[in-house]
């Protein structure tokens, strides 16, 4: 049994105008197959469905006869979600204005070259990034409603070839969290622009005579990012003009049926951050991370067709699986081991314990 299941663990392991011009060069498809697009992720698209089943089996003690002290299985976790760190030298500090709003691959700068009423090439390499010059929007861009509409059009022109899954969903462009918003991008261009994203992950927890569990979904095998994976309750990118708390609750009601007489219980407790290269996208994202306990009586019902289903697992289960496989959509990963620092699951007597604890952060969270 534990054979067939480690086969599947492999397995799973204005300007419109302009952009129409004669000479303008429209990228070919075949340079969309040189971008890891499909999932952001190592992990090829399952051969054999993720079932709960082998979830439930590799989350018992006895699959396997690990040190529950041991926390490899946590770090490789973590690892997953900040790859390439060594590749940093290969993208170009993009900038607005005096701000650093983001950093794109070479290659894909190259593309954006033939459109100089709206990107600007400098070879100034005084900010000592290594990288040869930099990027930075037209200064004739004077406004963030101007910026917007000019990067857009870019973008739709793109999209076809280089820039797949468009969503029609913007997220601020900012300098750090607190910075004014300097532009606003489609969604699924955010990494090739190596835009810092921000999030609202939510555990949703339960307790039952002393003991703890978690409400683990199962994303739809209709996704476009991590199909069939699990995932926490309740997840969600933070669009422009919302608030962490309020797109919290929006998130619990489209994702888990939860009302707002509950969802407004969520307590924001802290957050991650990673960086991951994965060929010319720069994900950067943080990720404000809450928890919320549910009654027992609840059970979640996915509202927006994005989940599949949801188990009750006890959190010494999840623990397991978290450790022993890539189950988990990869920054999940990071939200639900914060959750275990915090509620005692993950001891200082372990080897590793700060280092881990400080892994939780290894993109720029600020």
């Amino acid at each position: 049994m534990a054979s067939a299941l480690s086969c599947r663990v492999a397995s799973f392991c204005s300007i419109k105008t302009s952009l129409s011009a004669p000479g303008r060069r429209r990228p070919t498809k075949p340079f969309r197959s040189y971008f890891c697009h499909c999932t952001g992720s190592k992990m090829p698209s399952p051969a054999h469905s993720l079932s709960w089943d082998d979830a439930l089996r590799v989350s018992l003690q006895e699959y396997s006869q690990d040190n529950p002290s041991n926390l490899s299985g946590f770090f490789e976790r973590v690892k997953l979600c900040n790859r390439g760190s060594e590749l940093q030298s290969e993208f170009l500090p993009f900038f607005v204005g005096s701000d650093i709003a983001g950093y794109i691959h070479y290659r894909f700068a190259n593309h954006l070259r033939d459109f100089p009423d709206v990107f600007i090439f400098s070879q100034d390499d005084s900010h000592g990034s290594g990288s040869g010059g930099h990027v930075s929007l037209c200064p004739s861009l004077r406004t963030p409603d101007d910026r917007t509409k000019a990067v857009a059009s870019v973008v739709e022109y793109l999209a076809e070839a280089l820039i797949p899954g468009i969503r029609k969903e913007l997220y601020p462009v900012k300098s750090s969290f607190d910075s004014p918003i300097l532009f606003s991008l489609e969604r699924a261009a955010a990494p090739y622009f190596g835009i810092k994203v921000y999030g609202v992950h939510m555990n949703g927890y339960v307790e039952r005579n002393g003991e703890e569990f978690l409400w683990i979904g199962k994303r739809s095998h209709e996704k476009s990012t991590f199909p069939g994976m699990l995932d926490h309750l309740v997840a969600g990118g933070l669009p422009h003009d919302i608030a962490c708390g309020e797109n919290i609750i929006k998130e619990c009601e489209e994702e888990a049926g939860i009302p707002r007489t509950i969802s407004h219980r969520a307590i924001p407790v802290g957050a991650v951050s990673y960086m991951d290269i994965d060929g010319v996208r720069f994900k950067r994202d943080v990720l404000f991370c809450y928890d919320l306990k549910l009654p027992q009586d609840f059970t979640p019902n996915n509202q927006d067709g994005e989940v599949e289903s949801f188990k009750l697992i006890p959190v010494p289960q999840v623990v397991n699986i978290i450790r022993r496989t890539n189950f988990f959509k990869p920054n999940c990963s990071l939200v639900i081991i914060d959750f275990l620092f915090r509620h005692g699951y993950i001891k200082p007597e372990y080897d590793g314990y700060l280092d881990l604890l400080r892994s939780l952060k290894s993109g720029d969270c600020s």
